[in-house]
């Protein structure tokens, strides 16, 4: 009977990795809904949630397909915290010449590895820049809009250049070479 239970457990460990090799290789087969981001130590992949966000979604997808985030700069890195990114300025002043954006807030949280739409103190003022967490940081949750969430190479988001003083500006900061939806990459 010990055998017959230890081999059954072993088949239900052996069944649930199984499942979440497939849960985490079926995030990758819509290409539609798949960011990378290329910076100077490895690619970033990032799954968008339309479900989530779908304006933010469709913003990133329309200004990475426009080439517009290619070589801009992460002006706001705050150790522990965030790394910001996405204004052609390099000031955090500054967005696309498309119209802001209404807020889209959800539940998703705001825990590492989330990409989230950085803004003014108006909620509805999302445009171009985004933020990707480095560190949990729940206090954000219901007051930005989460549109993404990197699963594979964080460990290169961490290697960005951080930024000093408490508004983590930066000098001479890393940019992202390329971003591109996946689903484009080979055409």
């Amino acid at each position: 009977m010990k055998k017959i239970f230890k081999f059954l457990t072993i088949l239900n460990l052996i069944f649930l990795i199984m499942n979440d090799a497939n849960a985490q290789n079926n995030k990758i087969d819509n290409p539609e809904n798949i960011l990378y981001i290329d910076l100077k130590y490895g690619r970033v992949v990032v799954e968008l949630l339309p479900n989530i966000a779908p304006n933010h979604v469709n913003r990133i997808k329309t200004l990475a397909r426009q080439k517009f985030y290619d070589g801009i700069f992460f002006h706001r890195v705050i150790d522990g915290f965030m790394a910001q990114t996405g204004d052609p300025t390099g000031t955090g002043m500054g967005g696309s010449k498309l119209p802001d954006l209404r807020a889209e807030f959800s539940d998703e949280p705001h825990i590492r590895g989330a990409l989230s739409m950085a803004r003014a103190s108006d909620p509805n003022s999302a445009n171009s820049q985004f933020f990707i967490v480095t560190k949990d940081s729940r206090f954000l949750d219901g007051q930005y809009t989460v549109f993404g969430r990197v699963i594979k190479g964080m460990e290169f988001v961490d290697k960005i250049k951080k930024g000093g003083g408490q508004n983590g500006k930066v000098s001479d900061p890393d940019s992202m070479l390329k971003v591109r939806i996946a689903s484009d990459e080979n055409k």
